[in-house]
């Protein structure tokens, strides 16, 4: 592992550790937002490092907000969600190795503007066992492939209360980001770099999350569900800049 730490790119850490804090910030409020900085100052500085790095971020941020608001996890949803993660990591373990990046990443980000559109026409999905399922399976393949997870899963848990939205949407990406990982491991496309990057990332990370705590307590006052879609759709936005990029 010191290997690996010593062949990264400093500024390439800085850089993209500044996003991680930016992030964290977004994250820490709203209960997802990460990635959606993150990932494409990576992808562009250094597209090796992706997506493990940044899973190795999604599996470790979780934790303080568990630390701060596991007392209001709503632990059927959970899992429930977490049983189509488990599902969906596999598929997307199989999506890297045999699908276009580029129509995978515009089909994400397609997807997400859709289920915006009908969450601002009040046409928003009901928080069923399906639905749940459904939002996790697709988070799994989306997870995995790209390490953007929120979108998905938040326009469906939208309408629960800002704490308990976000200690469960913790447990899901603290195990999700976790599920990916292994899966990548296992089919032989996770590296040690993409490992000690994302553990290089821990200190932005941390500062990132303990700044959130005035934005959190304003978007507690009724403003947790527009964040939500105002967060997936910037990332929606940044996915599909990200495919007509992709060279």
């Amino acid at each position: 592992m010191s290997e690996a730490l010593t062949s990264l790119d400093p500024h390439v850490v800085l850089v993209t550790g500044i996003a991680v804090l930016v992030g964290a910030v977004v994250q820490g409020a709203a209960g997802f937002g990460v990635s959606l900085v993150a990932v494409p100052v990576l992808t562009l500085l250094d597209p090796s490092l992706m997506p493990g790095a940044l899973l190795v971020v999604g599996t470790l941020l979780p934790l303080f907000t568990l630390a701060r608001e596991g007392a209001h996890i709503d632990w059927p949803k959970a899992r429930l969600s977490l049983a189509g993660r488990l599902v969906g990591t596999a598929a997307g373990v199989w999506v890297i190795s045999e699908l276009s990046p580029r129509a995978l990443t515009a089909g994400i980000g397609l997807l997400v503007l859709l289920g915006v559109a009908l969450s601002l026409r009040d046409l928003t999905v009901p928080v069923t066992g399906r639905s749940l399922f459904g939002a996790g399976a697709m988070t799994g393949i989306t997870g995995t492939a790209s390490s953007i997870s929120g979108p998905v899963i938040g326009l469906v848990l939208q309408r629960m209360p800002g704490p308990t939205m976000r200690a469960t949407l913790a447990v899901f990406f603290c195990a999700g980001a976790f599920m990916s990982l292994v899966g990548l491991a296992v089919g032989g496309q996770l590296t040690a770099r993409q490992v000690a990057c994302g553990l290089a990332l821990l200190p932005f990370l941390v500062v990132g999350y303990l700044l959130s705590n005035p934005l959190r307590r304003y978007l507690d006052q009724g403003w947790t569900r527009a964040a939500v879609l105002v967060v997936s759709t910037c990332s929606a936005l940044v996915v599909l800049v990200k495919a007509a990029l992709w060279s």
